[in-house]
Parts: structure tokens; C-alpha cells; sequence
């Protein structure tokens, strides 16, 4: 987390032009410490974490050789050892000279090998401490954090209420969220309210009708699992004629919202809920451990859409926060795998660990985290989000890296569900800082 942070705050740096401050180095005009404004605060926070972080990459690396740590773990933390000072000169050069393009491309693409590298070392060293360990994650209650249980009432409230369960609104808030982040990034302060009500609506619908006929299409293996058996239209509180045209007419109610707005963003919407509700669910869920990662795209398209609604087009910063959707959608849900296992076995699911085990999930979820946090970096490169999503960044993305190495080290159901949270928690401030950040900049 040093190194991310050095790779933020450079970010940052670069964004806020707070080098120009200081073109001299390490002092700055032979000044050591001196915070006259906010630019040389930053430059000299900046310099100390790559003091402090440089100490603990230096440790790091005499720790793993000297507990005979395996070959492939002293080989990253070595590579992260022989790259810091390479990138020490690189960064004294930029400040020396002034920041070109390939400068600041060198910089951030040796931060960014460094930080892999103890990603990586991390994960290994993890898989060999706990990898033989017994895990029970998925042991003890099954229910209760998904999708709650529910007794079947009677009456139209009872009626109206599985509908509406139909449409999995637990994924609402987040999926909005994405594409508001979207249009914040596309329009800034410049954003018209009739363009949010729209694409919020039409998303709301599009989920909605997602969800309805993911409902439908998985209803005989829902009724295996205990997490999903009581689902409306596994109980038949719902008959399946009309959850269909529940999800028809949601979808085209979703697809005219999203016209309303331009062509381009009613393609897309089109191509989320065919995505979600065909090739998801009916092709990669049951045939592939990969589906989690390849079904990623579902949730990442919200930011496109977001971004489509504003500009009627497909811009590469829209793009950059569809990766990092894309990139945190398998470190946030092999937690609820590891969770459910057992009944995703049940259903027939041959999600990660069920194929492949725990200590394998555990380890893939550490690698997709660093990739995420590595894909915020890029945005913030990208779209020049400043201090409050470099905060949020690197504050949240620790906690949740904290969280994933609790779950190696515990293995069992609450440590999944805590670390599923933590991921949550992240993307959720994460967005939320995208939006506020570009409605100022």
C-alpha cells in the first residue's frame, strides 16, 4: 500500500501541476521541508512515502530471503528491490526536467511493476502459509446477506413486493452509482438534470428486467439452493407467463427512457440487459469458472452508459471506469462464492471454488484487487480526479486488502462475507468520490 500510494499521490502530482512547485531535487531550491502552499506539500509528501516505502520494499526483500521464503516470492519482491531505485531516478528526472509524455508513461509503468510485484509476493506467500489449511467458509447459516429470506404473504402488498424482488434491487444502488459516475466524468458540473432522471430510470428498468429474467432462467437450479429457494418464481408466487412480461415490458419501458437520451445509450442498455440475461446466464454461468470474470463486462457497461448519455459516444475515460468495474467485479464476488459454495455446488454452478478450491479463489481475489486498484490509478491519470478520489483510493483500498489477507488467514464464512463488504465499501466511496471530484474540477 506505499507503493500505491507513491502511485496516487504521483498521479496526483502530475494533475494538480504541484511539480512545477519544486524543479530541483531532492531538495526543492535547496529547501528541505519547506510547505510555503498545498503544491509543496504534495511534492514533499510524495518524496517522504517514497523514503518511508523504499525502507519497507528494502525489508521486505531481506525478510523473504532470509526465512527461505519460495523462489517465485523472493523473485518478485527482488524485482520490486532492483525497479525502486530505477524509479526513484526516473522521478528525480521529471522534476529536474519537466514531465514529457514518456517520462511520466516510464514512471507510472515501473510504479505500477513494483507495486504487481509485492501483489504478487503477497498472494504467493499467503497461498503457501494457509493454501493446506482447512477451510470452512462456506460452513454455517447459509442465508442472510445476499438475498434475504422471506415468508410468501397473500394480499396485493404481498403481490407487488415479489415483483419487486424480481428485480433485484440490491443491485440497483450500485449500478446507478456506476453510471452516474459516468456522466460526472462526461459532463462535470455541466450536468443536465433531465439527462440523469433518464439514464438512472432507464437503468433502474434495464436492471430490473435483467434481473426478472435471470429469475426465470435459473429458476430449477434455485430451487437446489438454500440461498435461492424461495425466490418468487421458484415458489410460484409468481407464474412464469407473468414474470416474462414483467421483464418484457420492464425492459422496454428501460429501452425508451434510454432513447429518450440518444440512440447509442439505448444500444448499450439493449446490450446490458442481453448480456446479463443471455450470454451470463445461460452460456458462462453454467459452463465456466470464468464466468465471474467475463460477466464483469455487465457491470461495467453501466459506465458507458453513463458516459454515452452525456457525450453519444464511447470516450476512453468512460472506458477507464469500465475497467475498473470490470477488474473489482471478480475480487468483490469470489468472496460470495467462497461464501455460498456449497450451494452453488448444489446448483451446478462451476464457479472458482468449486473447480478450482479455496486457497486458489482466495489467492485470485488478491490478484484482481491489485488490478483494480491499479485501474483506478489509470483513471485518475485519465480524467484528472484529484485529492478526494486519490484519498479514497488508497484509504478504502487498504481496508479492503486488509479484509481479503483476514480472509486467508481465518478461511471461513464470516471472514468471506466481511472481505465481500469491504469490497462494497470501496467501489461504493470509490464512485462516490468520482462524482463529487469531477462535479468540482
Amino acid at each position: 500500500m506505499g507503493v500505491y500510494t507513491l502511485l496516487v499521490v504521483g498521479a496526483t502530482t502530475a494533475l494538480t501541476g504541484a511539480a512545477d512547485a519544486c524543479r530541483s531535487w531532492p531538495a526543492c531550491g535547496g529547501r528541505w521541508y519547506a510547505l510555503d502552499s498545498t503544491s509543496l506539500a504534495i511534492v514533499w509528501g510524495h518524496r517522504t512515502a517514497a523514503v518511508v516505502t523504499g525502507l519497507l520494499v528494502v525489508a521486505a526483500t531481506v525478510m523473504a530471503w532470509r526465512r527461505g521464503e519460495s523462489t517465485r516470492v523472493r523473485g518478485a519482491v527482488s524485482a520490486a528491490f532492483l525497479l525502486y531505485p530505477v524509479q526513484v531516478g526516473v522521478g528525480a528526472l521529471t522534476a529536474t526536467t519537466g514531465s514529457s509524455a514518456a517520462l511520466a508513461g516510464a514512471h507510472l509503468a515501473l510504479g505500477v511493476a513494483i507495486f504487481a510485484s509485492l501483489v504478487l509476493a503477497l498472494a504467493w506467500t499467503l497461498e503457501t502459509q494457509t493454501g493446506d489449511l482447512p477451510s470452512k467458509e462456506w460452513e454455517g447459516a447459509a442465508r442472510g446477506d445476499d438475498e434475504p429470506a422471506t415468508q410468501p404473504g397473500t394480499g396485493p402488498l404481498a403481490t407487488a413486493y415479489a415483483y419487486f424482488r424480481l428485480m433485484k434491487p440490491r443491485l440497483m444502488w450500485l449500478l446507478c452509482l456506476v453510471a452516474s459516475a459516468g456522466m460526472a466524468l462526461a459532463a462535470g458540473s455541466d450536468l443536465q438534470t433531465g439527462t440523469v432522471l433518464a439514464t438512472l430510470g432507464g437503468g433502474v428498468l434495464a436492471i430490473g428486467a435483467s434481473g426478472t429474467f435471470n429469475h426465470v432462467l435459473e429458476r430449477e437450479k434455485d430451487k437446489k439452493m438454500q440461498r435461492t429457494n424461495d425466490r418468487p418464481v421458484v415458489t410460484d408466487r409468481i407464474p412464469i407467463r407473468n414474470a416474462v412480461a414483467f421483464g418484457v415490458a420492464l425492459a422496454v419501458a428501460s429501452l425508451a427512457a434510454f432513447y429518450a437520451v440518444n440512440a447509442l445509450t439505448a444500444f448499450l442498455g439493449l446490450t446490458a440487459i442481453v448480456f446479463y440475461s443471455v450470454i451470463y446466464t445461460l452460456v458462462l454461468k453454467p459452463n465456466t469458472r470464468q464466468s465471474t470474470v467475463i460477466g464483469g463486462a455487465a457491470g461495467a457497461l453501466p459506465a458507458l452508459i453513463g458516459w454515452a448519455a452525456v457525450t453519444g459516444n464511447v470516450g476512453v475515460a468512460g472506458i477507464a471506469l469500465a475497467t475498473v468495474i470490470f477488474l473489482w467485479t471478480p475480487a468483490h464476488f469470489y468472496n460470495l462464492a467462497l461464501a455460498y459454495k456449497d450451494d452453488y455446488e448444489r446448483g451446478g454452478f462451476p464457479l472458482m471454488p468449486v473447480v478450482k478450491g479455496e486457497a486458489t479463489t482466495r489467492k485470485h481475489i488478491l490478484y484482481y484487487l491489485g488490478a483494480t486498484l491499479v485501474s483506478a490509478v489509470a483513471l485518475a491519470a485519465l480524467t484528472g480526479l484529484g485529492a478526494l478520489f486519490a484519498g479514497t483510493t488508497v484509504a478504502l483500498g487498504a481496508v479492503f486488502l486488509y479484509f481479503a489477507v483476514r480472509l486467508h488467514r481465518e478461511r471461513d464464512r464470516a471472514a468471506a462475507m466481511r472481505s465481500f463488504h469491504a469490497s462494497n465499501a470501496y467501489l461504493g466511496c470509490l464512485l462516490v468520490a468520482v462524482v463529487l471530484d469531477a462535479m468540482v474540477v
